[in-house]
């Protein structure tokens, strides 16, 4: 969708809206962390997001990868910046048709900053001179597909110090066919405002976003207002000096600073702004919170999962629960596929999944972080402890896992790493839900005035004799049902059909049920290699010899991955009651070993 549509909806709801900035980190790791930090951001509902381009291009082929990955895994309306700096016309093409392919609608052309180590900028052979040369060129050959956003400079821009000269250029812009304008960062809430009603006063009439900058650090605003000679007033000043060297205290004044300039936006009709984030996540998610400006859960979830802005995947609306915590990979395993026959996500009489070469398998850590998280085990009990820490918050991540548990898991946390502790070593859960409200800040997603429902889920790897008392048990319980399999493919279920198994429903007025979430045979078994294959990866941070290699390796080859679904979604703890009988013998024990005290 282009970012200029959903500003117009925004204006005739009557409704505040903002959009975040980021850069591309320079290691693979900062990569990670930017995806995981870009997923949690979500949540704070901006209307779009968009990212940085380095000089001539030097980020390009990581810009598109982050935007390609923000519209598809991710279901965050993207703007891809595009510069003029070194860049000749057959680089601007296949930016834009790269843009394109992902689904990205939205570019913000600028002129760009000068190649690094060059003082002064210069056009390229076969390139453009200024920024409404690309606005004019994007318009040209692809008319009306692309919202075009352009830069403003509310102190003039730094190469131009005729201030009512440098607002004619920026008309010029407009004029070529940019759609919205979104400004640099200023720290001089006068100064913008005496530019907003400038523009206005020339004629320029599409949205003007104000860009904030949340001051982090007092050297930190002493470096970013060098990059464009920043004007900061004297009372910003005056207040920063006693609290310089405190940067917390600092944060606090950067935040309550743009919240203050966020309301005197406010004051003359602008409702919308753009937060420069530099990559940090908690002042955006303060400012947002001190304005009252959390956005409303239909609009940040309309479906348990992000749903993609890739088009061929526009109408997906049902996916296998097995990639919860893995997007990425069943976005990358599927993304070849044609069609999705009734928004599904294909079943057996779809295409095959992707095989697993060729869109790789990682954990997402580096190897010196991931032994500090997870030790050198020995035992399985020592790896049962890495998994139960997990539950309980107190590392990052798992192979299966790079994030913390979403917090629909929070009623159940202490179970998880009860029974992890007793050897079923977790990858995925759910807890039962009976229809609470579609707006609910925890379990909600979908249309207003709805309600929600879940199964209760687990799946976990498990021992061979493990898993035969299990299977006892659950034959026990016919509102039990589960797949495992082992690694070499050899299946063991319950279930009399091949037919998906709903684990998550919605139910809305003026619409047929809502299905998104499912458990299936077929996919199932596509999700297994991905799943044993991470023991490998984990098994390989360690010398071959090691006996942590020896034991992961050990659990690979011999131990099961199972699924368990409790059908009867209005029992809350019949799920649970599979491993009381352990539990209740065990768990305090268990607990009390790993400093926790199970209730």
């Amino acid at each position: 969708m282009k970012v200029i549509d959903k500003i117009h909806k925004s204006e005739q709801e009557g409704r505040p809206f903002w959009s975040f900035e980021y850069f591309p980190p320079k290691t693979p790791q900062g990569v990670q962390n930017l995806y995981d930090r870009m997923e949690r951001m979500q949540r704070y509902g901006p209307e779009f997001i968009d990212v940085t381009w380095g000089a001539g291009g030097t980020s390009a082929d990581l810009t598109t990868e982050i935007v390609a990955t923000a519209q598809s895994v991710y279901g965050l309306e993207t703007m891809m910046h595009l510069t003029c700096t070194n860049m000749p016309v057959k680089q601007i093409d296949d930016a834009l048709e790269a843009a394109k392919n992902c689904g990205c609608q939205n570019i913000l052309a600028l002129r760009g900053d000068p190649p690094k180590g060059q003082a002064n900028w210069e056009s390229c052979k076969e390139g453009f001179e200024h920024a409404d040369d690309l606005v004019r060129y994007i318009r040209e050959k692809y008319d009306d597909y692309f919202c075009i956003a352009v830069a403003g400079h509310p102190e003039g821009h730094i190469d131009n110090p005729d201030k009512e000269d440098d607002l004619l250029q920026l008309k010029k812009k407009v004029d070529a066919g940019a759609d919205l304008v979104v400004t640099q960062l200023f720290f001089d809430i006068d100064s913008f405002l005496t530019f907003y009603k400038k523009a206005r006063a020339i004629g320029i009439t599409v949205p003007i976003l104000p860009g904030v900058f949340p001051i982090q650090n007092y050297t930190g605003l002493k470096r970013v207002i060098s990059f464009n000679n920043n004007f900061v007033p004297q009372k910003i000043w005056d207040d920063l000096e006693p609290i310089k060297d405190d940067d917390t205290a600092v944060k606090e004044y950067g935040i309550n600073l743009t919240v203050e300039f966020i309301k005197k936006f406010r004051e003359v009709g602008i409702n919308g702004f753009h937060i420069y984030t530099f990559n940090l996540e908690r002042s955006s998610r303060l400012i947002l919170e001190r304005l009252s400006l959390m956005a409303p859960v239909e609009s940040i979830k309309p479906l348990p999962w992000n749903p993609s802005l890739t088009s061929k995947r526009a109408k997906e609306n049902v996916r296998p629960i097995f990639w919860k915590n893995r997007a990425k990979s069943y976005i990358q395993r599927t993304e070849t596929w044609d069609e999705f026959p009734n928004g599904r996500w294909g079943d057996s009489r779809s295409p095959a999944f992707g095989e697993l070469d060729g869109w790789g398998i990682n954990l997402k850590y580096p190897v010196e972080q991931c032994i500090e998280m997870w030790g050198n085990p020995t035992t399985v009990d020592d790896i049962a402890q890495t998994f139960a820490r997990y539950c309980k918050g107190q590392i990052a991540g798992i192979p299966w896992s790079a994030q913390q548990l979403d917090a629909e898991t929070d009623i159940i946390r202490q179970r998880l790493a009860a029974i992890n502790l007793l050897g079923y070593l977790s990858i995925n859960s759910q807890p039962a839900v009976n229809g609470v409200k579609s707006s609910h800040s925890v379990y909600g997603w979908g249309p207003k005035n709805g309600y929600v429902f879940q199964k209760a889920y687990l799946e976990f790897f498990v021992s061979p004799e493990k898993l035969d008392e299990l299977i006892e048990k659950v034959a026990k319980n016919p509102q039990v049902t589960y797949y495992a399999v082992n690694k070499q493919g050899d299946l063991r279920t319950n279930t009399q059909s091949d037919e998906p198994n709903a684990v998550t429903w919605g139910v809305f007025p003026g619409k047929e049920i809502v299905q998104p979430t499912i458990v299936e045979a077929v996919a199932f078994m596509a999700w297994k290699d991905e799943a044993f294959e991470l023991w490998n990866r984990w098994a390989r941070i360690y010398e071959r010899e090691s006996e942590s290699a020896e034991l992961i390796l050990d659990i690979t080859k011999s131990w099961y991955l199972i699924n368990i679904v409790h059908n009867d979604f209005q029992d809350e703890n019949g799920i649970w009651r599979l491993f009381d009988l352990e539990i209740d013998g065990e768990i305090s024990r268990k607990l009390l070993q790993s400093n926790t005290v199970a209730r």
